[in-house]
C-alpha cells in the first residue's frame, strides 16, 4: 500500500471513529475542504504534517495515536 493511501484510510477511520464526516473535520480543523477531499481521493502526493496535527488537534489525539495503526506496518508501506 502506498503511504499516501494509508494516510487517506486512517483519515477515513477517524472520522468514522469520532463520528465526523470529511467535510465536518475539514471544518473543525480550519483544513480547506478541497484539500481534504483530495488528500482523501489519494490525489496529493506528499501529504503535508501540518493538516496531520490539525487533524490531531482536532480530534485531541497524538500523532503517535494516529499513526498507531496496522496501516501504517512498515513491511507493507510504499512511497
Amino acid at each position: 500500500m502506498l503511504f499516501k493511501e494509508a494516510i487517506s484510510l486512517r483519515i477515513l477511520e477517524l472520522c468514522n471513529e469520532y463520528k465526523y464526516t470529511p467535510n465536518k473535520l475539514a471544518e473543525l480543523s480550519a483544513i480547506p475542504p478541497s484539500t481534504l477531499r483530495a488528500l482523501l481521493a489519494n490525489q496529493v502526493e506528499n501529504p503535508s504534517s501540518t493538516i496531520i496535527f490539525k487533524i490531531c488537534k482536532t480530534l485531541n489525539i497524538s500523532l503517535k495515536d494516529f499513526y498507531n495503526s496496522k496501516l501504517f506496518d512498515m513491511s507493507k508501506l510504499e512511497y
